[in-house]
């Protein structure tokens, strides 16, 4: 991967992570402060909504910053180890906790008429096509573990060669 790729690639993770900063600390408070004129019948429904979207940008920030330090060890030339593993492991557990914490909005949603039947069924949608994301991370997961293998198995031919040599 190029220099240039990762500075990019860096700086849009930069962004975004600041913009989820924002979104946590600004944007919840406003929406808390929204909430709180809500319907007395629904008055319930604040506290699990406030909650969900707080843990689902802390899932997105460490999505983020797993991929921020997968892109350092591309740069290294270190990804194809298994320490990488690790930093994948992560994504796919939180991308799968996201996914959890949409259908848990789903579920504080769909009891009564605080919305449409609609919209809980678009988030029963969003939860198959997170599910969707994480299954595809789990395959990547897999084309990096034959990589991490072939990669080992290269440096034992190469071993093995400068032995003969």
């Amino acid at each position: 991967m190029g220099k240039l790729t990762v500075l990019a690639l860096r700086a849009v993770l930069a962004v975004l992570l600041a913009g989820s900063v924002f979104v946590q600390t600004v944007m919840v408070t406003l929406l808390a402060r929204d909430l709180e004129s809500l319907d007395p019948d629904y008055a319930y429904l604040r506290t699990p909504i406030l909650v969900i979207v707080v843990l689902g940008i802390v899932t997105i920030q460490v999505v983020l910053v797993c991929v921020w330090r997968l892109v350092t060890m591309v740069r290294r030339g270190t990804v194809f180890s298994h320490a990488s593993f690790r930093y994948v492991h992560i994504v796919i557990g939180a991308i799968v906790a996201g996914a959890l914490l949409v259908f848990a909005l789903a579920v504080v949603l769909a009891p009564g008429e605080a919305v449409a039947p609609g919209i809980v069924l678009l988030l029963c949608g969003a939860v198959v096509a997170i599910l969707g994301v994480a299954l595809t991370v789990l395959v990547l997961r897999m084309l990096l573990a034959q990589a991490v293998a072939r990669d080992a198995e290269a440096t034992q031919l190469r071993a093995e060669l400068g032995e003969v040599i």
